[in-house]
C-alpha cells in the first residue's frame, strides 16, 4: 500500500471519493482518491488485490471503509464482470471504454493506470458505458448462447451436404432442404445401406414427390462405409444441437419477465424480425427506450450512424464506428430477411438504394430503419404498420413522373402527359 498527496486546485472535481481499478485476469490494482474540500488537496491510496472471490470481497470491504461513492474500470474482456457483480449495489460502478482513458505518454504500470482512471473520474472526464441490469445480462447470455448453437447447427448442416457431395449424392440440387422430413429419411436410409434409388426416391413427402425422377438420378452415387460413418456422426451431432437450442429457448421463456415477453410478441410482427430475432435484439437493447433522448441517440449507441472525424475544416472519415457486435449480427440477419418480404417498405428501400449505393450500404440503411422502427414501437407501445412498397413513389410523385418520362424519351418515345379523371 502506498499513499501520497497532491493538489487539484482549479480542476473542478466532480466526486470527492472515487476508486480507479485496473483489472486483469489474476489481479486488480485499486486506487482510492479522496479530495479534501477545505484545502483542495488529494490523498491517493493504492492497493493490489487478487481476483478470487475472497480477494474481491476484501476489495469491496476496503472501498466501503474508505467511503468511496464511485468506482471506475476499463471493459477488459470478461474480467471486469466478477468485480462489477460484487461491487454492484454497494456503490456506483462505471465500466468505461478503454479508448476514452488512454494515458499520456510516459511510464506505464498497473499502479499508474489505476491512479489515472481515478484522477479522470474525479475530474468528471469519464463517461460510463451502459451496463444493463443483472436480469438483462442473464438474458443476453442465453440469447448469445442460442445464437452460437444455431451457428454450430448450421455448420453441421453444411458439413452433411459436403459429405453427400463427396459421395456424389446430389440431394441438395433437387431438395431445397436437405435435412427436411424427406431429406432426413433418405439420408437415414443411405446410412442403413439402402442403394436402390427407386426406394430412396419413394421416401419423398408432399410436393417433393413431384420430383421423383430427378431424385432417382440425384441419389445415385458411391456411398461407402466411410461416408455412412461420417453421416451418422453428423446427424447425431445435429440432433444434439437441436435439443440444446430448444433447451435454451425453454429457459428464455421461463426466466424472461412479462415486459420482455410482451415486447417480443410486439416485435415479432415486424418484417424480418421473428421471435428468435426479437429475443436476441431485446436482450442487447433492453425494452426501456426512455433512457435514449431520441431515436438518433439510440441509433448512435447501436453503431448505426455515420462517424464524424474532422480536422482543419475537412471531413476525414464518415466510417460507422464499432459497436456491439452481437447486436450488429442480429440486425444484419434481420435486414436480409426483411428485404425478402414481398410488398414491404424494407424491400423497397433496399432496391431503391442498392443500385446506386451498393448492396452493403443498402443493407446498412435497412438496419438503421429497423432500429428506428423498434425504438418508436417500444417507446410509444404501438403496433407495427408497414409503410408499403409504394411509400417512396407516393413520397414524391413528381419525381417519379419525370424519371419515367425521361426513360421513355431515351427509348425514342414521344410522351404527352394528361391527368386522369378521378
Amino acid at each position: 500500500m502506498s499513499k501520497k498527496k497532491s493538489s487539484v486546485a482549479g480542476l473542478g472535481a466532480f466526486y470527492a471519493r472515487v476508486c480507479g481499478m485496473d483489472v486483469h485476469k489474476n489481479s486488480v490494482v485499486a486506487c482510492v482518491r479522496i479530495l479534501n474540500g477545505k484545502d483542495g488537496t488529494v490523498q491517493s491510496t493504492l492497493r493490489r488485490f487478487g481476483t478470487m472471490t475472497a480477494d474481491l470481497l476484501e476489495l469491496r470491504q476496503w472501498v466501503r471503509e474508505q467511503q468511496v461513492t464511485h468506482a471506475a474500470m476499463e471493459s477488459t474482456g470478461v474480467y471486469w464482470q466478477p468485480v462489477f457483480n460484487l461491487l454492484e449495489g454497494h456503490l456506483e460502478v462505471w465500466v468505461v471504454n478503454a479508448q476514452h482513458i488512454k494515458k499520456v505518454p510516459g511510464r506505464k504500470t498497473d499502479m499508474k493506470d489505476a491512479e489515472w482512471i481515478a484522477q479522470l473520474m474525479q475530474c468528471g472526464l469519464l463517461k460510463p458505458s451502459f451496463v444493463p441490469g443483472r436480469q438483462q445480462r442473464e438474458l443476453r447470455d442465453l440469447t448469445r448462447q442460442q445464437t452460437k448453437l444455431v451457428q454450430q447447427r448450421n455448420a453441421v448442416d453444411n458439413r452433411i451436404q459436403k459429405v453427400l457431395e463427396t459421395a456424389n449424392i446430389k440431394l441438395g440440387s433437387v431438395a431445397s432442404d436437405v435435412l427436411g422430413v424427406s431429406g432426413r429419411k433418405m439420408i437415414e436410409a443411405l446410412i442403413g445401406g439402402e442403394k436402390d434409388t427407386s426406394v430412396l426416391a419413394d421416401l419423398a413427402q408432399k410436393k417433393l414427390r413431384e420430383k421423383i425422377p430427378q431424385l432417382q438420378r440425384a441419389l445415385e452415387g458411391e456411398v461407402s462405409d466411410h461416408h455412412r460413418f461420417l453421416l451418422r456422426q453428423l446427424l447425431d451431432q445435429y440432433d444434439f444441437l437441436e435439443k440444446e437450442i430448444a433447451r435454451v429457448s425453454e429457459r428464455l421463456g421461463a426466466v424472461a419477465p412479462p415486459s420482455f415477453r410482451a415486447a417480443v410478441e410486439q416485435l415479432d410482427a415486424v418484417a424480418g424480425v421473428g421471435e428468435r430475432g426479437a429475443r436476441a435484439l431485446l436482450a442487447e437493447t433492453g425494452t426501456d427506450m426512455t433512457r435514449f433522448p431520441s431515436h438518433k441517440h439510440f441509433a448512435s449507441w447501436a453503431g448505426r450512424c455515420p462517424g464524424n472525424r474532422e480536422s482543419a475544416g475537412k471531413r476525414k472519415s464518415g466510417k460507422t464506428p464499432a459497436a456491439n457486435r452481437h447486436l450488429d449480427a442480429v440486425l444484419t440477419e434481420m435486414a436480409h430477411a426483411a428485404v425478402r418480404k414481398k410488398d414491404s417498405y424494407f424491400k423497397s428501400q433496399y432496391h431503391r438504394l442498392a443500385g446506386r449505393r451498393g448492396k452493403k450500404r443498402a443493407i446498412g440503411a435497412v438496419k438503421h430503419s429497423l432500429l428506428v422502427t423498434v425504438y418508436f414501437m417500444l417507446r410509444d407501445h404501438k403496433p407495427y404498420t408497414d409503410l408499403g412498397a409504394d411509400y417512396f413513389d407516393k413520397l414524391n410523385p413528381q419525381h417519379q413522373i419525370r424519371y419515367h418520362v425521361r426513360k421513355l424519351k431515351d427509348l425514342g418515345q414521344k410522351v404527352e402527359l394528361s391527368t386522369m379523371a378521378a
